[in-house]
């Protein structure tokens, strides 16, 4: 019976329908593989580069900026240098001989050291009397009206503002000047002469 369902072209009930599969091309197969592996190593190259100048940006910022934390706490121990020595009546100061004269050099002496050891290491003031008012390094703390400065100046610091690098460590606590009018234009030329009219 086999042999006749054989004969008629049915398949025995064992056998695997042969599927008609497209021919691949070895070449074509391999060229798309080192394509793909290619597409992957330089994906991977570009990944490394990015990571290494990541880190090495990282570990430069950490160099510069370290020392923030300890800066910010030395700039409060200075602070408190400076203002007990304000305490001191001027009369008090120039009269004073002996124990309290060396008491208020010794003051002196400590905060100046403070100061050098702070720009020795990247701590500097940010300049404020005169400048324009700058929210990212001045903090305004009142205004003052004179109709002599120009507005948004700032005219009196209450507290000086430090910085490391480009970062701010503590912003300078200032005045600033209202009701001035606005600041004078540079003349173009140079000469001063308003030759509009």
């Amino acid at each position: 019976m086999s042999d006749e369902n054989a004969a008629q072209g049915e398949m025995p009930e064992n056998a695997v329908p042969e599927v008609e599969t497209p021919e691949v091309d070895p070449i074509e197969a391999l060229q798309g593989e080192n394509a793909d592996l290619k597409d992957r190593l330089l994906r991977s190259v570009a990944e490394m580069e990015n990571l290494r100048k990541r880190t090495e940006r990282d570990v430069a910022d950490t160099r510069a900026y370290a020392i923030a934390g300890f800066a910010r706490d030395m700039l409060s121990a200075t602070d408190a240098l400076g203002r007990a020595l304000v305490m001191i009546p001027a009369e008090v100061r120039e009269g004073a001989d002996g124990t309290l004269k060396s008491l208020i050099e010794g003051i002196e002496l400590a905060e100046r050291e403070m100061q050098r050891l702070l720009a020795k290491h990247g701590v500097t003031k940010i300049e404020a009397a005169g400048q324009k008012f700058d929210p990212h390094k001045h903090q305004a703390m009142f205004e003052v009206p004179n109709p002599n400065v120009p507005e948004g100046i700032v005219v009196q610091v209450v507290q000086e503002g430090f910085a490391i690098g480009e970062r701010v460590l503590r912003p300078a606590m200032v005045g600033v000047a209202k009701g001035g009018g606005a600041a004078p234009a540079a003349p173009a030329d140079g000469d001063g002469i308003d030759k509009s009219a």
